[in-house]
Order: structure tokens, then C-alpha cells, then sequence
């Protein structure tokens, strides 16, 4: 048993919401209403089945909330609980933001004018002094101390063990701390060394684009708490929905933004009887309400929160059903930034955006009759797409013919230790892309090129060491651009200005050079072009029936969506919780068919292809590289080398 395990007693014996009510006080830095805590303000967060319930049942773990604003999330259910730890039941804590600006805000203008304002804080809590270490960012008080760090740093989320942490808008953190995963699960990680009942994560965030969005796809682990409120007229309970919001419309009236609405004169309608609620009545129906489980409980809490369920004047009927409408008319207009802002902002739910991908099922329904690793007449040419994961290899294998029409010929995962050099999954690796597969004519087809992924510092060590013996067989190791090079093309040869630091790197230790793959431009073919092509013809994709079942959601993981930093640019980014390494093969195993320029070749070249088929293969696979293959014509420039594409 830990040291902190063996000083640790019961706490007293006082809950969340009663410690609030007896001993906090507001500052007016925190909040408009400065004086003794009132948890009427924010009634929602009081009823049974709340969140500041569920912050003292043991038996949760996480406490989990996909919020609108002016919920009082941070105030009434993050600073009680805090508020409470620290003063009648201390430990570590840990707390997450998306970065470290956002923790020293925190500080600056939600804890430290809490402390100042609650007498049992401030008596815990020397503020003024630097002894014990005492920093913005860290606070000691007896028995524990606060940490509050920022996603985008891998020492600071790992560093430090705690039983008990909070994220700050989840969303915003970051989902792949420099190759070593998502910072949430690695703050997380800090307390498996603490028994269940000691445990305790407060997630809360205002959600973004769906699919995307962290907040969701956390709510959807938890039991998915509602808050269901009674009707003062007929008694009936429901959740608050803006479908029941009401506004008057005079056929008369021309407003430029609002139309024929009176958005001053919105009410709300009970879905059950219709009577029209006020903004006064709706306040006192919510604080008769209870909070409903809609799904199983596996340790974790979750609620839905909209702004119908706040109190504050700005969340009146009518200021809500001016922004709506407002927001609608610029979108009617082509702007649909403030409709995004209302979806997630006051109605607490992700926005969706609709894209022309097909859903995966609707891929696998046009799936075809042909075996895994048997090469389809069409396909001339073959090509292969690496991705690198710590513990496997994820690998495409695709036949190209005339006007890039392609077939999946294999998708699958070699499993092993992607760090070592000499682990067995490259011998593994070597085999699969050195055999022959075999081609509908009789003929032994084997892969022309190869492109492997490197932009991970951890592995590309053992990529590099993989590809250099094998570059002179068209074996490439790749790094997928920026978000911000949505005009890279797809395939393009290395320059010394894309690697910085040239005489340092890895890849320069290896006499390698990088190639960067447009991706933008990759995924904008494949999923809003080919993936929708239907029959067989130029462009054309086909997959064989018999493709492992993982495949097709991978193949659509990721969604066009707002630039994280610039609105305005659309880029694709990776669905919450969703695997994608299919996507990126695929989109590797593209590239690897541009360096064979197959979106170039004459129908001649092709011709000349297909003839080959019928040949003496040029050389057996031997033990350690040799790949293989049918050679694309490579037309000759002058005063110019070209590269052979073949492996």
C-alpha cells in the first residue's frame, strides 16, 4: 500500500452540494452574483440523479457532461467539487486544458477568486506565498495538491500519479500528444494505481463537429443522463428541446434579419398538452425535474446540458430565438459559422456536417465476388500502402489498371515490435510485399511500390533502416503534409527545403529523403470522388467480398470538417475513437502508383503491361528485399535521370 494510500482517512462526512451550500462564497471576478454560494441559481445541477450527486456515489467513476455555455459547469460542478476535495477530503489532483494559457486563466480568474472568496479555502490555500513550491499552475494544501497542466505537453500528463482529475472542454485538447496517444486516456492512466471507490474524472465540454467530437463520443460511454422536467398543467415530464421553442409570426411585419418572426414574444409548448410556458415557469418546472439514465451504467455518469436548462437572463426564450434566427438567416446567406456557434454553443450538440461519402455499409454492399490476393484481369499494376503503429503494420495492397481503375487485392495487420530494427514483423512485412500474387491470366503479379509511412519519431528509426536497402526497388518512406498544404499534390519528389535541420535528422542518417504525400488532395479523390463511382471504368474502386469486417469503417474514419484554427479551411480530420489506418494505407498505396506516374501512362503503356504478364518473372524474391514486379514504362526526359519506380 502506497504512502498516500495509508494516510489517507474518510473524508467527512458532507456531500458536494451541502459543503456548496454551507461554505462556499463567489467573488465578483467569478460571477455577476458575488456573495454567499446559492445553488437556486443553477438548479439543474442540484436535482437527483445530478452531477453533484454523482460526484459523491462511489461507485461512479467519471462524471461526464456534453454542455451548451451558461450551464455553470465550471463554477457549480467543477469548483464544488474541487472546492470540497481540497477542503475536508484532499489528495493529488490533476487538471487538463487544452493548453497551458487556458490552465493559467483558469487560475487567474475561476480558482484562485474562489479560494479568495470561501474563508475554509483560504485558510488551506496561501495564495501570497511561495513556500511549498507554490506556483500558478500548482497549489499545495494539507494532505494533496492541485496541478493544472496543458494537453499539448506529454511530461506534464504523464508525470504525476492522482487519483482524482478534471478536463477543461476536452474537445479542444489534444488527441495525439507527439505519437504517444490521447492525453485524456494518459491523464487517466495517473490513477490506475487507486482503488475504484477513490477514483474520480470530471469531463466536461461544449461539443464541435460530430464524429469529431471527444465530449460525444465520451457521453456515449456513460449511462447518457437526461434531465426530464414536469409540466405545471398536466404533469407529464420530458426533456427541454428547442423543437418546442414558439415563436409568433406576423405576415405583416419585414424584419431584415428575423423576418415575419416576434422573437420577443417566444414561449415554450408542452409536447404533451401544449400548454405555453413562460421563462419564470419553465425555471420552476426545472427545479421540480430528475435526471434520467438512458443507457446502461459501466461507471460513468454522462448528461446532456442545453441552455433551456440555465436561469440566466440570457438565456431568456427570446434572446435564444434571436440568435437562431439570426444564425439561420447567415446561413441562408452561405455563412454557416453562426449556425455552428448555436448548434454547439446553445443547443450543446455537434454539428453535423454532410459530406457525399457513402456509409460504410453502403460500401461493403458493393463489395465483389473475388479472393483476397487474387489479382482481377484489369489490374496491371501493383502497389502497396504502409501504415506504421507501435505494435503492428497495417498494410494495403491495390492492383491498378487503365484510367487508375483499382481492386483491393489485401488489407490486413502484421503484428510486432515496429520499434526494433530486426524484429520478425519486417521479415513478415518483406514476404507479403516479395511474393508473387496471382494474376486472373495465370501469371504472377508482384507489388511495382511500395509507400511507408515514417512521421512517427518513435519508429522511424526501424523504417528508415527498412526502406534504405530497398529504395532502389521503389520501397518510399513517406509523411503525410500538414493541415495546412491542401495544395501539395499527391505525389511529388523530395527537396532538401522539405526537411529542416537537414544534416541532423534521421532520415538524412540513413541517406534517406522523405517524400511528403499531398494527403489533402488524396483523401478529396478517393473519398469525395472514387469511393462514389459506381460499374467499372477509369477511377473506378473495387474491394473483394471477403475483406476483413474492419475495413470499411476505417476506410471512411475521417470527415471534411473547420480547420481547428482557421474555420473558414476545411481539412479532413479523424473521427473521435475511430481507427483510420485503412484510410491512410489507401491513400499511401496511391501515392506509391503516382511514383509509377499510372495516372499518366498511355494506353500503349499499359498495352506493354499486360504483355509482360506472360513473361518470365524478371527475378525470384530473395531472402531480405527484393521486391519485385511488373515495371511501368518509364518515359526518358533529357538532361534529366529518372528514378526507377519498380521494387
Amino acid at each position: 500500500m502506497s504512502s498516500i494510500a495509508r494516510k489517507w482517512a474518510p473524508p467527512e462526512r458532507i456531500g458536494t452540494l451541502e459543503w456548496a451550500n454551507r461554505h462556499r462564497w463567489m467573488s465578483e471576478v467569478e460571477t455577476a452574483r458575488p456573495g454567499k454560494y446559492s445553488i437556486h441559481v443553477t438548479p439543474a445541477l442540484a436535482l437527483p440523479g445530478g452531477p453533484l450527486e454523482a460526484i459523491d456515489d462511489p461507485n461512479v467513476e467519471e462524471v461526464c457532461c456534453q454542455k451548451s455555455a451558461q450551464v455553470a459547469w465550471t463554477s457549480g460542478v467543477l469548483g464544488n467539487a474541487l472546492g470540497r476535495w481540497i477542503d475536508v477530503d484532499p489528495s493529488p489532483i490533476i487538471g487538463l486544458f487544452p493548453k497551458d494559457g487556458a490552465a493559467k486563466e483558469y487560475v487567474a480568474e475561476k480558482f484562485e477568486p474562489m479560494v479568495e472568496a470561501t474563508p475554509r479555502l483560504r485558510d488551506k490555500i496561501d495564495l501570497r506565498s511561495r513556500k511549498l513550491q507554490q506556483r500558478q499552475q500548482f497549489k499545495r494544501f494539507p494532505g494533496g495538491f492541485l496541478k493544472l497542466v496543458g494537453s499539448n505537453s506529454p511530461a506534464s500528463v504523464k508525470s504525476t500519479p492522482s487519483p482524482r482529475g478534471f478536463v477543461e472542454e476536452p474537445d479542444d485538447c489534444n488527441l495525439n500528444l507527439k505519437g504517444q496517444g490521447d492525453s485524456i486516456l494518459l491523464l487517466k492512466e495517473r490513477g490506475k494505481t487507486y482503488g475504484r471507490g477513490r477514483k474520480k474524472y470530471i469531463i466536461g465540454g461544449t461539443p464541435t463537429i460530430a464524429g469529431l467530437s471527444s465530449i460525444e463520443a465520451e457521453l456515449k460511454l456513460s449511462d447518457q443522463r437526461r434531465c426530464m422536467v414536469p409540466c405545471h398543467h398536466c404533469g407529464e415530464v420530458h426533456e427541454l428541446s428547442f423543437d418546442n421553442l414558439v415563436c409568433p409570426v406576423e405576415p405583416d411585419r419585414n424584419h431584415p434579419i428575423y423576418g415575419h418572426h416576434r422573437p420577443e414574444r417566444t414561449v415554450y409548448a408542452c409536447p404533451h398538452c401544449g400548454s405555453e410556458w413562460s421563462d419564470l415557469e419553465k425555471n420552476a418546472n426545472l427545479r421540480n425535474g430528475r435526471w434520467v439514465a438512458t443507457a446502461e451504467f459501466r461507471g460513468l455518469a454522462g448528461y446532456y446540458m442545453n441552455e433551456l436548462l440555465s436561469t440566466f437572463p440570457d438565456s431568456r426564450f427570446a434572446r435564444l430565438m434571436e440568435k437562431w434566427l439570426a444564425a439561420k438567416h447567415a446561413a441562408d446567406e452561405g455563412d454557416f459559422s453562426d449556425l455552428i456557434v448555436f448548434t454547439n454553443s446553445s443547443m450543446g450538440l455537434a454539428y453535423e456536417f454532410k459530406g457525399d461519402t457513402p456509409e460504410a455499409d453502403a460500401l461493403q454492399d458493393r463489395a465483389e465476388d473475388y479472393a483476397e490476393k487474387a489479382v482481377p484481369r484489369g489490374g496491371l499494376l501493383l502497389t502497396a500502402g504502409i501504415d506504421v503503429q507501435h505494435d503492428r503494420l497495417a498494410v494495403v495492397v491495390r492492383a491498378w489498371g487503365r484510367g487508375e481503375e483499382s481492386w483491393l487485392i489485401y488489407w490486413g495487420e502484421l503484428y510486432g515490435n515496429t520499434f526494433d530494427k530486426v524484429d520478425p514483423v519486417w521479415d513478415e512485412l518483406d514476404k507479403l510485399l516479395t511474393t508473387g500474387f496471382a494474376h486472373d491470366s495465370g501469371a504472377t503479379l508482384r507489388v511495382s511500390a511500395a509507400s511507408i509511412d515514417s512521421s512517427d519519431g518513435k519508429t522511424s528509426d526501424a523504417v528508415y533502416h527498412y526502406v534504405r536497402a530497398r529504395q532502389r526497388h521503389g520501397v518510399m518512406a513517406v509523411k503525410g503534409a500538414s493541415l495546412n498544404s491542401e495544395s501539395r499534390e499527391i505525389f511529388s519528389r523530395p527537396k532538401i527545403s522539405d526537411d529542416t535541420n537537414r544534416q541532423n535528422t534521421k532520415a538524412d542518417k540513413y541517406g534517406l529523403r522523405p517524400f511528403i504525400v499531398g494527403t489533402h488532395k488524396a483523401k478529396d479523390l478517393i473519398l469525395e470522388s472514387r469511393v462514389n463511382l459506381r460499374g467499372e471504368g477509369p477511377g473506378r474502386m473495387h474491394w473483394y467480398r471477403n475483406v476483413r469486417a474492419d475495413y470499411w469503417k476505417q476506410l471512411t474514419a475521417e470527415v471534411k470538417a473547420p480547420h481547428p484554427r482557421n474555420p473558414r479551411q476545411r481539412v479532413w480530420q479523424k473521427k473521435s475513437g475511430q481507427p483510420n489506418e485503412a484510410l491512410d494505407c489507401e491513400v499511401y498505396a496511391l501515392h506509391a502508383a503516382r511514383s509509377c506516374r499510372s495516372h499518366v501512362l498511355k494506353a500503349s503503356d499499359w498495352d506493354r503491361l499486360e504483355a509482360t504478364l506472360t513473361q518470365t518473372t524478371l527475378f525470384e524474391a530473395p531472402s531480405s528485399a527484393a521486391p519485385p514486379a511488373a515495371q511501368p514504362p518509364q518515359p526518358r526526359r533529357r538532361g534529366r535521370r529518372m528514378r526507377n519506380s519498380s521494387v
